[in-house]
């Protein structure tokens, strides 16, 4: 089954076409628009035919992410590097939808319904569920008779009890307002949580695992008996570990404090603590962990707060997802930090010797991609795990779709 997968920024549109059967999955071809909305856009693409390091990039007018996936759908029919010839020849597409709410604890096909619902969370998702929508309102316009399914961010956490997701507010602004944890990356969480167990070759639905997703945003997730039973991330992304730029964890009282004390209105506020604060805020330097650990090298000392800020937190929310879920078999770390901040993972590491944790330097600081960083005999094993949200959308849509299938038969 021939699967596109799309990934929607307010500005970008990414996407990848995979061939997935059963045993294997290949991709065919992915790429990106950027800077939608501009005079010029540009679209990037690649296929597997070109060479590794070989990329095709081409200037293009792009005023919607509709007229982006134009351009993308005319490229994958070009004679020269295009995959198709006369007809696109998808069976699916994917799209990431960042917030279903309290609607969907799994992937669904999408109808007015679905759209209704994906609208109806713009207020609590304002960056990301606007432009997934764009996208799917594109796939459908070109796509007309091909099914079209949304995968959820927040599906993977519905499966969190009550004493995991209700706020200490009065609960009848739950009831009125839906105002609780949510959680999100959830698809990166299933992913590297399912590919632990493939690695240790356990069984997944007996697994207590905690997977910290460390990016530019970070979320941290047990993941206990292949469910989610707690997760950093909150009504927003902004709750939990500090991040590129957003505060996480805090008392909600600072928030009232600065507000009147600096005069801000509630755009003003809302831009410092999601674009000014979290590592960016702390070190005055930058959102970038590269960044801050060249400063901190050369003696920066602020540089050098925001990671250990940084760690600390990281550190704490595993020991108490530890503690929830009553023992640990294994820690994965993935994302842009997790995966390539060798002394990020060992600063992290280091204070859970307690729990069984026997770091090997020589593999944690190895360049293979996927590999256990732990020695043997570790009572936790720790993994480094390299994200693959869109495979994993693939892989749901082809489920839903072969569902669906089943069901109307």
């Amino acid at each position: 089954m021939k699967i596109m997968v799309i990934n929607c920024g307010s500005s970008s549109l990414k996407f990848q076409i995979f061939d997935l059967d059963d045993k294997k999955s290949n991709v065919l071809a992915k790429g990106m628009v950027e800077e939608i909305g501009k005079e010029k856009s540009k679209l990037h693409y690649k296929n597997d035919k070109m060479k590794k390091d070989e990329e095709y990039i081409k200037d293009i007018t792009a005023k919607d992410h509709t007229e982006a996936l134009e351009n993308v759908a005319t490229l994958l029919l070009d004679s020269k590097v295009g995959i198709f010839k006369d007809k696109i020849q998808v069976d699916a597409v994917g799209h990431r939808v960042v917030h279903g709410g309290e609607k969907f604890s799994k992937s669904a096909l999408i109808t007015k319904g679905v759209k209704e619902v994906i609208q109806e969370c713009f207020d609590i998702a304002p960056l990301h569920n606007p432009p997934n929508y764009q996208g799917i309102i594109a796939a459908e316009k070109i796509f007309p008779n091909v099914p079209q399914v949304a995968v959820f961010d927040t599906a993977f956490h519905q499966t969190m009890q009550k004493e995991a997701y209700i706020y200490g507010l009065p609960y009848e602004l739950y009831e009125r307002y839906h105002i609780r944890k949510y959680g999100f990356h959830g698809t990166s969480h299933e992913y590297v949580s399912q590919r632990a167990a493939e690695i240790l070759k356990k069984d997944y639905k007996k697994l207590k695992l905690i997977t910290c997703h460390l990016g530019n945003g970070c979320s941290i997730t047990a993941v206990k008996n292949g469910q989610s039973v707690d997760t950093s991330m909150g009504f927003t992304p902004l709750e939990g570990l500090v991040m590129g730029t957003r505060t996480g964890d805090m008392d909600p009282y600072v928030v009232l404090y600065i507000m009147e004390k600096e005069h801000l209105g509630i755009k003003e506020m809302n831009d410092l603590l999601n674009k000014k604060s979290g590592l960016k805020g702390i070190s005055g330097i930058s959102n970038d962990m590269r960044e801050i650990m060249e400063a901190a090298a050369n003696g920066n000392t602020r540089a050098q707060y925001a990671i250990d800020i940084f760690t600390y937190r990281i550190t704490k929310y595993i020991g108490a997802y530890a503690a929830a879920m009553g023992g640990v078999d294994a820690i994965i770390f993935t994302g842009g930090i997790g995966e390539n901040a060798v002394s990020i993972r060992q600063q992290v590491l280091e204070p859970l010797a307690f729990l069984g944790v026997k770091i090997d330097k020589k593999s944690n600081e190895s360049k293979e991609k996927e590999k256990i960083i732990t020695k043997i005999g570790s009572k936790v094993k720790v993994l480094v795990i390299p994200t693959n949200e869109e495979l994993m959308i693939a892989r749901k849509t082809k489920w839903v779709v072969e569902e669906s299938n089943h069901i109307y038969r």
